[in-house]
């Protein structure tokens, strides 16, 4: 497989191990680093097209880091950890991140989540059917997985941008929270409430200037209405 993977994680065995399985899973580009600071050089050299943070690094919270990093690229990002919270998965969504695994963890999902991931952002690159779609306050390119307020382009996550692009794609249609966390994010989780709220707000801030698109149907779901 041609994409490149950058595992960041102060626990050099476990880098190795998820090395040794991603390479038999036939991923051939993979780095690693063991702290934040050789992270972001990394990235600044070559950005990769999947990044695996542990939120427990020596020099930083991967929290944090994953904040430095949305700064310079918008790959999926995946946050492995013990913190097995709500509270701090919802911080790892809240800060960029597009899924949250825990330890002790199975390597073939962590394999399955990669691939799901690296999938849908491999769809959307290469998409060039219906390039742009253009509304009053916004335009979305899906070739380069843009998102473009004011004719100025809007910072957002690969999963900000996947829902966004789900809702545009499929307008005045009622979907519930748990549809829109299947469909998006393609697993099950005890907070898909929360999770999907929280990121429909940070859509509406970026794309509702003039008008409302994302409506809230109470008791029954969300859609998008085009202006």
């Amino acid at each position: 497989m041609n994409e490149s993977i950058l595992l960041i994680d102060d626990e050099i065995g476990l880098l190795e191990m998820l090395q040794l399985v991603l390479e038999k899973e036939g991923f051939q580009d993979i780095q690693k680093a063991v702290n934040g600071r050789e992270a972001i050089k990394i990235i600044e050299d070559k950005e990769p097209d999947l990044i695996i943070i542990d939120v427990m690094l020596p020099d930083i919270s991967g929290f944090d880091l994953c904040v430095q990093i949305r700064k310079l690229t918008n790959v999926p990002i995946l946050f492995l950890t013990s913190r097995t919270s709500d509270y701090d998965k919802l911080m790892g969504f809240g800060m960029g991140g597009d899924d949250y695994i825990t330890k002790p963890f199975n390597v073939l999902e962590v394999v399955a989540r990669i691939k799901a991931q690296l999938h849908r952002s491999r769809i959307y690159k290469n998409d060039d059917e219906n390039t742009s779609l253009v509304f009053k306050d916004f335009e979305i390119n899906k070739k380069s997985c843009e998102l473009i307020v004011n004719g100025e382009i809007e910072k957002c996550t690969a999963l900000e941008f996947n829902l966004l692009l789900f809702f545009v794609e499929h307008p005045n249609q009622i979907f519930t929270i748990y549809q829109l966390y299947e469909n998006v994010w393609g697993q099950e989780v005890i907070s898909a409430e929360k999770t999907v709220v929280m990121y429909i707000s940070k859509i509406r801030k970026k794309i509702e200037k003039d008008s409302k698109y994302i409506i809230n149907a109470r008791g029954l779901g969300y859609k998008f209405i085009p202006h």
